[in-house]
């Protein structure tokens, strides 16, 4: 079978230690485990840190890449890949507070393959009018954005909120999401195109970074880090909320403890999202119609996609489709 693998880690050339293979061997069945026919899965920018050697151990390698994605089990189900291999028992009844979690290709193979065997409690149902190519990029971008808008960031219609860095996978799902949830929603970009990418996706209005707002918001969704902190720390309101996913330009810009305690903003964390959140986020997409923005690759331009997410040239979500 066709699988994409990490066969080395390079931190500053991290496709030299992509492997395409065609002659794969498909994974032996497993008590507890189903075989999932892969229809698509996408690429995200954690297979870059996967290549990079960032949070996966040498010792893991070689390993399927792709967190997450949608296929057919051999019995005819259609199904989505829940991303999160974990214990909520751990977490206090929250797996993605599970100390020993892990994501989909961390530990065991991933879904970027003609087929994955994974545990039975990362089988969803996929709804039926909602395709393979756009089930497949669920899992980590849009189940992440939905916990940080309305878990974390509790979220809810008529409030404002700000989307740092507007083009990316997490960042367009939580303008969608907040859009339809009865949202205000501004987002900032660096170019004039992903910040008319972001309009696309339901901004009402789109800025530059650093950019005075027409108001102060409720809740700053931030996966920038150092070069959109002040911004982000100047935009929300007294007693609002930041939601951090990630710092993909450093992790240590200045806290300004001050102005967090005199204006009591809360800054919160947010990894993944649970099942139960996976389930809901996608009834909300069967239910409102809302779907991501993706581009669809072949098996062979998969290189091409990766570099791609390594240049930050991507609008969206890139999916790759086993169906040819």
């Amino acid at each position: 079978m066709r699988a994409a693998l990490v066969t080395s880690q390079d931190p500053h050339d991290p496709l030299a230690g992509l492997t395409l293979k065609h002659d794969h061997p498909e994974p032996e069945p497993k008590p507890g485990h189903t075989l999932v026919r892969m229809r698509a899965a996408s690429l995200n920018p954690h297979d870059v840190w996967t290549l990079r050697g960032v949070g996966h151990p040498a010792e893991r390698v070689p390993m399927v890449l792709g967190c997450d994605g949608a296929g057919v089990t051999d019995d005819g189900r259609e199904v989505v890949l829940y991303p999160v291999i974990g214990d909520a028992e751990r977490g206090a009844g929250d797996v993605t507070l599970d100390p020993e979690r892990a994501l989909l290709s961390e530990t065991i193979d991933g879904a970027l393959a003609d087929a994955v065997l994974v545990p039975d409690q990362l089988l969803v149902d996929k709804p039926s009018e909602v395709s393979f190519v756009d089930a497949a990029c669920l899992g980590i971008a849009w189940g992440t954005a939905y916990r940080m808008l309305f878990t974390r960031g509790q979220v809810r219609p008529g409030s404002t909120v700000l989307v740092q860095g507007a083009s990316g996978g997490v960042s367009s799902a939580a303008i969608a999401l907040a859009r339809a949830a009865g949202a205000t929603v501004y987002a900032t970009s660096r170019t004039a195109a992903k910040r008319e990418f972001a309009l696309t996706q339901g901004a009402h209005d789109v800025f530059e970074h650093g950019e005075r707002l027409p108001r102060k918001v409720d809740v700053v969704i931030e996966n920038v880090g150092a070069a959109t902190w002040e911004h982000t720390m100047r935009a929300v309101r007294p007693g609002g909320t930041i939601v951090v996913c990630g710092a993909t330009t450093g992790a240590m810009p200045p806290a300004e403890l001050n102005r967090i305690f005199y204006q009591q903003i809360s800054v919160v964390g947010s990894t993944a999202c649970t099942r139960d959140e996976f389930v809901r986020m996608l009834e909300f997409l069967d239910r409102t119609g809302l779907r991501p923005s993706t581009e669809t690759l072949r098996f062979d331009e998969i290189p091409a996609g990766l570099g791609r997410l390594v240049d930050g040239e991507v609008l969206g979500k890139l999916v790759v489709s086993f169906e040819d």
